[in-house]
């Protein structure tokens, strides 16, 4: 793949043209979920027809070679075999059916961060009413970006009860890229499981599952891939499949059979089917290009307001710690209040996340964002701050 600088306007204004997002605001609340290219759009339309059209025709002879071939796209980019992987509606889905299916026993204890995912956090809790199992929390602060800090966080308080050990690849409510494959290798040093939420690593970052060194995680596809909402993506290292409980009841499939995990009823193909096209149109970016640009338009806005008086970024300040999720707070403003006063005051539309005691607010670009919304994002961060 060609490199493509991160401010190569021309190129990337080509690549702008291919979204089509609603008029009359500026949305830069692109984390939640990720807007398909117009081509991926088309290609739902016309997959859905055909569905329709073919009924019960397409689902009982042509949807397995189609899920078949899909899944095999999905090898190719995630660097993992067909047979590891199983197409999900998000990673919520993912993460209940890992955690649980997992072989717990009582007393066993689940290490996780106070800044992972909230629905994990619900999963977790879940799990260890129902099975007698003890939560342990870490605190990453927001400001401590030595990667030897943070895992020495996490090896600190490993026990000899832990049995798994819960790492957010991309924190969502900061933006933070956590050291996750220092983190599995700790686990695996530990003789303990690490379990990855990706859900927002996945095509923001260029990088392969083999790369992390999990054995398990968790992954939406509907987020930075680009395919159309309701799309996630589960992976089992093949070797561990037999290990995992089926969440929905089936005995169909073998006990290492990932697909033993997927007896959900009837889904819909067209979204499935689409995957291939979303697949299609990162590659034409390149992971890496896409990636650097991401990160670039976060560095874009944050820049401008790092020093600004009373503004406090909760996103890393080194580039390699961060891409395109950013967090900011202003201080004597509530955060609730910035969001408001950025959409009624500027047309800007951003998002509160809250960061252990603290009410941040979340700033996403993506690939169709403009410049001039950076800036006039940088600018109105400046005003809602109070005059010093």
């Amino acid at each position: 793949m060609l490199a493509i600088l991160p401010d190569d306007e021309s190129y990337w204004s080509a690549i702008r043209a291919h979204y089509s997002p609603a008029p009359g605001f500026i949305n830069l609340e692109n984390g939640y979920f990720g807007m398909p290219a117009d081509p991926v759009r088309a290609a739902l339309r016309r997959y859905q027809d055909e569905v329709d059209q073919e009924n019960a025709y397409f689902l009982r002879t042509r949807w397995p070679a189609r899920l078949a071939h899909v899944k095999s796209l999905l090898a190719g980019f995630t660097g993992v075999a067909a047979d590891e992987l199983l197409i999900t509606r998000s990673a919520v889905e993912s993460m209940n059916i890992l955690l649980q299916g997992y072989p717990f026993d009582a007393g066993d204890t689940i290490l996780m961060a106070r800044h992972d995912y909230d629905s994990s956090h619900d999963i977790v809790r879940t799990v260890a009413a129902r099975k007698d199992l003890s939560i342990v929390q870490v605190d990453v602060p927001y400001d401590l970006e030595d990667e030897d800090a943070v895992v020495a966080l996490y090896a600190d308080a490993i026990t000899p009860r832990t049995r798994v050990l819960l790492v957010t690849h991309v924190v969502h409510r900061t933006g933070r890229i956590m050291p996750v494959a220092r983190l599995a290798a700790l686990a695996r040093e530990k003789g303990i499981d690490a379990v990855v939420d990706g859900a927002h690593a996945l095509a923001q970052l260029d990088f392969t599952i083999p790369q992390v060194g999990a054995p398990f995680a968790a992954y939406n596809l509907h987020k930075w891939v680009g395919a159309p909402l309701g799309t996630g993506l589960l992976y089992v290292a093949r070797d561990r499949i037999a290990d995992i409980a089926p969440l929905y009841g089936d005995v169909s499939f073998a006990r290492g059979d990932i697909d033993k995990f997927g007896h959900v009823g009837t889904v819909p193909p067209a979204p499935v089917m689409a995957i291939e096209d979303a697949l299609a149109f990162h590659a034409s970016i390149g992971s890496c290009n896409k990636e650097a640009r991401l990160r670039w338009l976060a560095r874009r806005w944050m820049d401008q307001v790092a020093d600004a008086p009373g503004v406090r970024l909760y996103t890393p300040r080194d580039p390699r710690l961060h891409c395109a999720l950013g967090a900011f707070a202003i201080d004597g403003v509530a955060a609730a209040e910035v969001v408001r006063r950025l959409m009624v005051d500027h047309r800007i539309f951003t998002v509160v996340r809250k960061f252990g005691a603290a009410d941040i607010v979340r700033v996403t670009p993506h690939l169709y964002t403009k410049l001039g919304d950076l800036d006039a994002l940088a600018r109105a961060i400046r005003q809602c701050a109070p005059p010093r």
